[in-house]
């Protein structure tokens, strides 16, 4: 248990780093009404996890440690649902509606489509 715990929390606390550094790096130089950080990050984190499960069911090359270390620990991390949560809600208290349909309805079709295109090109390679 003390391993799998171990292997969950650096793969968080890798994901969670490495989420605030892409979101601030694409606030930064994108800077735009649109969250663009989080909508990139939870976008990719989507991609990550369909390729990572996608290959666990295709070959042995991922144990179940790095399974966890991955998909759990580190697209948890990556991947922030309350953040997400929290700027539709500035969204709608600023009255930018249309960018708050444009950031749900984007976030869940693109995510969605990301995860699948990442468990698809596993069947590919």
């Amino acid at each position: 248990m003390i391993k799998t715990l171990l292997l969950v929390g650096t793969g968080g606390f890798l994901g969670s780093v490495s989420r605030f550094m892409a979101s601030r790096f694409m606030q930064n130089n994108f800077p735009s009404a649109f969250p663009l950080g989080t909508f990139f990050v939870n976008i990719t984190g989507c991609f990550l996890i369909g390729f990572i499960y996608g290959i666990s069911e295709r070959s042995s090359l991922l144990t179940s440690g790095w399974k966890l270390f991955l998909a759990v620990g580190f697209c948890g991390g990556f991947t922030t649902f309350s953040t997400f949560a929290n700027e539709n809600l500035a969204l709608l208290r600023d009255g930018a509606f249309f960018y708050f349909f444009l950031y749900t309805g984007l976030s869940v079709f693109l995510g969605i489509a990301a995860t699948f295109s990442g468990v698809l090109i596993t069947k590919i390679l």
